[in-house]
């Protein structure tokens, strides 16, 4: 690695410089195991909609050689879409005192280097900051232990999401659909929380 990585932090739309990039980035990323996310351009503009006019909202940003390499996401989840709210909603949970943590995400040849941490460990702070928020969450997609294109070497998360205090909760689900890499359509997925008290 010639350059050295650069950690920047933005806020609602402070994020509309790196949109393009912050989208390519997820479209790349999120085409790996568990998600096989066949993405598209189209619909990230949309979905990143979302932050941009969410004044709370966060993205931790990494970039390298003026590309964005890694993305961190995160929003009071008052101002997220139906389907992340309907579950704590259901679970009789104040959806104005939780805060939604979305991707956390990195090229390959930049994980291992400690900023899995800084995405965890920001977003958690500016929650704090901002006050009012009882519950952290995010949640991960569901894919079956014997699917297709699971890799042999692949290896879940889940021990690094509990190390920083966060706990299943298969209770709190909601669906979302996309297309997957080996598919002709989109389908439901079905997407687990994970909650940690603020």
């Amino acid at each position: 690695m010639n350059n050295p990585v650069s950690v920047i932090t933005v806020y609602g739309e402070q994020l509309e410089p790196y949109v393009k990039g912050l989208a390519e980035l997820r479209i790349r990323v999120f085409r790996e195991f568990p998600y096989l996310y066949d993405g598209s351009a189209a619909y990230e503009r949309e979905y990143l909609k979302t932050y941009l006019n969410a004044p709370n909202s966060i993205v931790i940003l990494v970039l390298h050689g003026g590309l964005v390499v890694g993305a961190s996401t995160g929003l009071p989840l008052a101002d997220e879409t139906e389907e992340f709210q309907k579950p704590f909603r259901q679970a009789g949970i104040d959806v104005s005192e939780v805060f939604y943590c979305g991707e956390s995400i990195l090229l390959p040849e930049f994980r291992g280097l400690g900023i899995y941490q800084t995405f965890i460990s920001g977003r958690e702070e500016h929650a704090r900051k901002l006050g009012g928020f009882k519950t952290i969450c995010f949640c991960a997609v569901s894919r079956d232990e014997d699917h297709p294109l699971k890799p042999n070497n692949y290896i879940p998360l889940d021990a690094i999401w509990r190390k920083y205090g966060y706990a299943k909760r298969p209770d709190l689900y909601t669906t979302y659909r996309w297309k997957d890499v080996n598919q002709d359509e989109e389908s439901d997925k079905q997407m687990v929380f994970w909650v940690k008290d603020l």
